[in-house]
């Protein structure tokens, strides 16, 4: 047995130089990788989430500067959703795939089939390209499909909902004490190289004297409204827990990670907090809340929109620039997107989903299209479909946040568990309106964080039984816990007393 291991591992190893030879590193890393490939088969099969646990990691940490693989950065990701899909299959009576079936994944259906018609589309008349077109649709489309049926699949219980929040947002404040390393202990090498050369335009600011931090995402941008949006949910987690270690935890997460928000210098991120805290106004169906927080964030609007407070702070004052109207780069983006307007008043379908940047030739009419920066994940998406596509795009995203917010408002009866649903919700109108001022929402971590936890909240109303059964149990410990102190501390006071 152990001989023909070791014949295997030689067969491989000598494949892997005859590729290295004949067809250069990335086939020698492919060859490489078989062993690593066969060994996460074998815990998947032995281990059920595993495979689920590896995606959430990977996912999040896959964009840290230094990381090159020699392979797409999204293929990684892909495999591990098809390989969690066909244990899925293999074990089918343990996976309730019937909770698959709700309006979530009739739209992303819709969506899915128009962007897999985008394989016709030839508007620049340069023919069609099926590999092209597969790149763009998995990462405009297949991935929020694989992301949905794996979160809907393999969150089946309260405890794995836990332990997913919690691997969350132990990887956000990883994120967070990232950006704290960043600005106090220094950049790493290959960091230090990416802001020096592709990210110096965008991340180093007035002369040098600011730098928007990226902590472990692509850029600034992305950092820094993913990690607000995750403040916006952390933050309603721990406003309506009832179990303590949860509720300090969730709090702590949210509170870091609104302060981590801040050292990117993104000013989309401000407006992110706030449409996100806002929607929770309307699903918290509580005036105690409503209250409170409308009164917090509109003083907190009032002082970014109408005061200088805080504007010796260069981060404060670039986020305040959010709310002036004559910025020069917002009116950067205003002239593109006239001239986009005018280009694709006669494509109607967009350039096509195939077509990266600058991938049209030069002479070709819609070469400007695919070069002009997008700015905005909406943009793109209106750039690459068109004005059928983006209204397309729009309704889907709309119809399966309303029904998210119905499954909150009325499908839910556990204070707390609404509160996950509604932090989830919120989370995602803010990640929303993040695409809609930068090009972040199909970005890693953030397209599987927030399409994913959309996607919990539909199934959260088949968990609600089990998950107030294990809240009453981790609630009457706290109690207990709570009158063994009080009674020890009367003890206490009763002896000092006596002697």
């Amino acid at each position: 047995m152990g001989g023909g291991r070791v014949a295997v591992l030689f067969l491989l190893f000598l494949l892997a130089m005859y590729e290295l030879v004949t067809a250069g590193l990335n086939a020698f890393a492919v060859v490489c990788m078989i062993p690593v490939f066969v060994l996460i088969v074998i815990l998947s099969f032995r281990h059920g989430m595993f495979l689920f646990w590896t995606l959430i990691l990977i996912n999040y940490l896959i964009q840290i500067k230094g990381i090159n693989l020699p392979i797409p950065m999204s293929l990684p990701n892909e495999i591990l959703e098809i390989l969690l899909l066909v244990l899925a299959l293999i074990n089918i009576q343990k996976h309730r795939f019937e909770r698959i079936g709700n309006i979530m994944f009739l739209t992303l259906f819709v969506w899915g089939g128009f962007c897999t018609l985008q394989v016709l589309n030839d508007t620049c008349n340069i023919g069609l390209d099926i590999g092209a077109w597969y790149t763009g649709a998995r990462l405009m489309a297949f991935q929020i499909i694989y992301a949905f049926i794996v979160f809907s699949i393999y969150i089946y219980d309260s405890k794995i909902l836990i332990k997913y929040l919690y691997l969350w947002g132990a990887l956000s404040l990883f994120a967070v004490f990232w950006v704290w390393k960043q600005q106090n202990i220094g950049l790493t090498d290959a960091e230090n190289q990416w802001l020096q050369t592709r990210g110096r335009s965008t991340h180093i600011l007035q002369g040098g004297s600011l730098i928007r931090y990226f902590s472990i995402y692509s850029d600034a941008a992305n950092y820094g409204i993913g990690i607000a949006s995750t403040g916006v949910a952390f933050l309603i987690f721990g406003i309506t827990s009832k179990v303590k270690k949860y509720k300090y935890f969730f709090l702590i997460t949210g509170i870091a990670c609104i302060w981590g928000m801040f050292p990117s210098g993104t000013r989309t991120a401000t407006a992110c907090l706030a449409a996100g805290f806002m929607a929770y106004i309307f699903l918290s169906k509580s005036v105690r809340i409503a209250i409170p927080f409308s009164i917090l964030f509109g003083f907190a609007f009032f002082i970014l929109a109408f005061t200088d407070i805080g504007n010796s702070n260069q981060q404060i004052r670039r986020m305040r620039s959010t709310f002036d109207k004559n910025d020069a780069s917002a009116g950067v983006r205003e002239y593109n997107q006239q001239v986009m307007k005018r280009y694709l008043k006669d494509a109607p379908w967009g350039i096509g989903i195939a077509q990266g940047y600058g991938s049209v030739p030069a002479n070709n009419k819609y070469n400007l299209m695919s070069t002009i920066p997008a700015d905005s994940e909406y943009v793109y998406i209106w750039i690459r479909t068109g004005v059928i596509g983006i209204t397309l795009f729009l309704i889907c995203t709309v119809i399966m946040l309303i029904g998210a917010c119905w499954t909150v408002l009325f499908r839910i009866n556990s204070t707390s568990l609404r509160g996950i649903g509604a932090g989830l919700c919120c989370a995602f109108v803010s990640i929303q309106l993040g695409g809609y001022g930068n090009q972040v929402l199909m970005q890693f971590p953030n397209c599987l964080v927030f399409y994913g936890g959309l996607s919990i909240v539909y199934v959260l109303p088949f968990l609600e039984k089990e998950w107030v059964e294990h809240e009453a149990e981790l609630v009457a410990i706290q109690e207990e816990k709570k009158r063994l102190k009080l009674e020890a501390k009367k003890n206490k006071r009763v002896k000092s007393s006596f002697f």
